[in-house]
């Protein structure tokens, strides 16, 4: 007689079970992508063609039914553990960042420098016409840093046809203090004037941007206040902290990744740059609290002390308020693809103006359920996702310009 107080163990019925816990696990990976509706009213393909067509056409990895997918590493499916990850690898050398950069050395208009990282080489043939990609890091972070390193051989690679230079904020990278600004989340200046240097150089060749983090919130800022004037073909930016007041709010919560990680490496990041450059800051018109600094703790409180008083403001929240790129998005009119994961502790989900990508047709936002913050590591031996989609991105806006240079996305 059947025992109905025994399992149902029928070896079809777990097939049929495990194969849809299998189909609504990948269905939660989809990549979620924002745009604005292509306007179809015209009936004139020329302005019919925003960046949704685009994507569609030339980016199966955001688009495509059962390409546009990342399934996170089986053993880093929390962004906590994804962000862990990332920084534990920054110096990990492998087969896809293993990489030696060609250093240049650029002084600016306020005698401050930069240091320029090129992949490959350089070169010195001013008619080379291989698109050069721009990529600023985060805060703290520089050309070493591995997802830096990966990014800049994908796209360098023997084939891929694309040129890199890493722009190291000052005195970072082992990059020379040589005036009293410092970099920020805010300033775009420094960038603009790299964008333009790098234009003089490159005559022929097409320029793109990639920003990391706060690198992102620059390079968003920089194209809103550039608009249709911006010299860059195409742009893409990683885990934008587009509200720096949530993000600040973020990394300052008492949690273990925070108080373990975030915190502790940015604090110290900071500190070790004031003491290296102690003897320029010094100098400067900002009259800086060095013990303060010194015993500080939390980024809001290195904020505070440095960042905020730079800019004559009253504490890092009216900075941070000022700095969000969040306002500039409206503005943006260069082909714009954001990356950002839904569970990144640090540039949070609620921050990213959603309604803004649905209003815009040059701007588009690909929305990830996992990737924490600068991770996004998929497979079984952890490979970066975002590498693949980026490159299609960059040569589908390339192709359609090289196709109809007199034509731009959704005019």
């Amino acid at each position: 007689m059947f025992d109905y107080r025994m399992p149902y163990s029928d070896p079809a019925f777990s097939g049929i079970s495990l194969l849809g816990s299998m189909r609504k696990y990948s269905n939660r990976c989809r990549v979620q992508l924002v745009t604005a509706t292509p306007n179809v009213s015209t009936g004139d393909s020329t302005h019919d063609e925003n960046i949704r067509t685009l994507l569609e056409a030339h980016c199966p990895s955001l688009t495509d039914a059962k390409q546009a997918c990342m399934k996170p590493t089986p053993f880093l499916r929390g962004g906590m553990l994804q962000s862990l990850y990332s920084t534990m690898r920054a110096l990990k050398r492998d087969k896809y960042s293993d990489i030696s950069y060609d250093r240049e050395t650029k002084i600016l208009s306020d005698g401050g420098t930069v240091s320029l990282d090129w992949y490959p080489a350089r070169g010195t043939d001013s008619a080379d016409a291989r698109p050069v990609a721009i990529v600023m890091s985060g805060v703290g972070g520089s050309s070493y840093e591995y997802h830096i390193r990966c990014l800049s051989k994908t796209l360098g690679k023997d084939g891929a046809g694309y040129r890199v230079v890493v722009m190291n904020h000052r005195g970072m990278a082992r990059t020379p203090l040589t005036s009293p600004k410092i970099y920020n989340a805010s300033d775009t200046s420094d960038f603009c004037d790299i964008v333009k240097y790098i234009g003089t150089c490159c005559p022929n060749a097409p320029l793109l941007g990639v920003g990391f983090s706060l690198g992102a919130n620059v390079l968003t800022k920089y194209l809103g206040e550039q608009g249709a004037d911006s010299p860059l073909t195409a742009a893409v930016v990683i885990c934008c902290p587009f509200d720096m007041s949530l993000t600040g709010r973020s990394l300052d919560a008492d949690t273990f990744l925070n108080n373990n990680l975030y915190q502790p490496h940015l604090v110290a990041t900071i500190k070790r740059f004031f003491q290296r450059n102690s003897e320029i800051l010094q100098n400067s018109p900002t009259n800086y609290d060095w013990d303060a600094i010194m015993k500080a703790t939390r980024m809001s409180q290195i904020d505070t002390l440095v960042t905020a008083r730079d800019y004559g403001q009253r504490d890092c929240w009216e900075h941070y308020r000022a700095a969000s790129s969040t306002p500039y998005v409206d503005g943006i009119r260069t082909p714009y693809l954001a990356i950002n994961a839904m569970d990144d502790p640090v540039t949070r989900f609620e921050g990213i103006p959603q309604a803004k990508f649905r209003n815009n047709p040059h701007i588009a936002l690909a929305l990830l359920k996992h990737g924490g913050h600068l991770g996004f590591f998929c497979g079984l031996r952890p490979k970066i996702w975002y590498l693949t989609p980026l490159t299609e991105f960059f040569d589908a806006v390339l192709k359609h310009k090289s196709k109809a240079p007199q034509l731009t996305l959704a005019l």
